[in-house]
This record gives structure tokens, sequence and C-alpha cells, in this order.
């Protein structure tokens, strides 16, 4: 190929599926020796979740009547697909989830640098492997810093919510292009691949693309 593949990858922060799809992605990457152009979107799972964030647990109960048992069984079937490609999740009774509006705000304003990349990955590892809330600022700034980014302008950005509307706008579009669930994947604007699929259903897309040319 004369050009690396454009990926553009619709996501939330704190989507566990999220994770393992990418990292399912950039596996089939890495074994078919291809470089891609990764682009990320925003996408909120649960915009009304506030600031100081909800246990997970009792999220997932309330949301789609799970049972203790069933999360406990789907964190452990997470933690195992997020190993097989080489991603770390640390669930504990404890884990909440976020708001997530203030980390795609960050993640908009890095892309500004080249960083857009970096700090989506440094945002998933805070999250799903440290555990931390990213929805504070603190933590937020803390992960603009790990990827080289000013701290200082980095809590501006935040604390003014300079690309709230930004941010919105583009949630919109993809809703707009039917985009109701993420991951999705969209390899050279043509294939769409939905969810964690796997390494080699990602293989079989990226083929499909590099074919279509």
């Amino acid at each position: 190929m004369s050009q690396p593949l454009r990926i553009d990858i619709i996501s939330d922060v704190v989507c566990p599926w999220c994770a393992i799809g990418y990292n399912q992605l950039r596996t089939a990457l890495e074994e078919m020796k291809l470089e891609a152009d990764i682009h990320w979107h925003p996408y909120q799972l649960n915009p009304e979740i506030p600031p100081q964030g909800k246990n997970l647990a009792v999220h997932l109960a309330g949301k789609y009547g799970i049972t203790p048992e069933q999360s406990i069984a789907n964190r452990g079937r997470i933690t195992q697909l997020g190993a097989d490609v080489g991603f770390t999740f640390n669930f504990t009774s404890e884990t909440c989830t976020y708001n997530t509006l203030h980390a795609h705000q960050l993640i908009h304003w890095a892309n500004e640098f080249g960083k857009e990349h970096a700090m989506k990955l440094a945002l998933l590892e805070s999250y799903f492997t440290d555990g931390k809330n990213v929805s504070d600022l603190d933590i937020l700034v803390e992960a603009a810093i790990s990827v080289g980014l000013d701290g200082d302008v980095a809590r501006h950005i935040l604390e003014s919510n300079k690309y709230e509307a930004l941010v919105r706008e583009h949630m919109n579009f993809w809703r707009e292009q039917g985009i109701t669930g993420v991951p999705a994947v969209v390899i050279n604007s043509k294939f769409l691949v939905n969810g964690a699929a796997g390494v080699e259903q990602f293989k079989q897309a990226i083929n499909g693309a590099v074919v279509d040319g």
C-alpha cells in the first residue's frame, strides 16, 4: 500500500469493549505488518453519570438488570479477552464508571499537537488498569503531562470547557451516521466493524479495505 489505512474509531474512555477492540485491531495490524492512521472520535455511553461516578456493578444492575454473579462473570471474561491482546483490566468491587465529557475534550485538544492517539491510550490505561477517576481534572491533567503536554494549559482547557461544543457536535455527527454502540471501527471510510469483533475479523476487514484500494 502506498499510504497507511485510515481508521476511524468511535469509542468511549470507560468502554471495556473499546479497549479490547482497539487492541484486537492493533494486533491484527501488527500481524499483517501494516501501518494505520488512527483517528479517535467521541461517544458517551452514559452521559448522565455525575462527575463523582457511580459504582459499576450498581450501574449495570440498574441499566441492564445484571446480577452480581453475572457482573463477576462478565468482568472475568473481559479481563481474559484483554489479556489475550496485551491489555490489563483491574476490576474490583469498588470500580466505578464516570462521566467522560472532559476526557473527550482532552483528547480533542491533544489532537492539535499530534497526541490524540497517545492521549486516548493513556486514558484507557488510567481508567481500566490503574482504576483512576477519568472525570477528575487532576487525573486528566496528570494524563496530559504523561504524554508530553502542558499540564497548566490542559487544566485551563478543561476548566473552561473550551471544546465541549465541538465534542458534542462530533458525537451528534456519529449518531446521525447511525452509530448507536461502541466501539465502531471504520476502515478507509468504507468498512465498518462493530464491537470487539476479534483479531481474525479485523484482518478480514483490513484485507477487504486493501483489496478495495
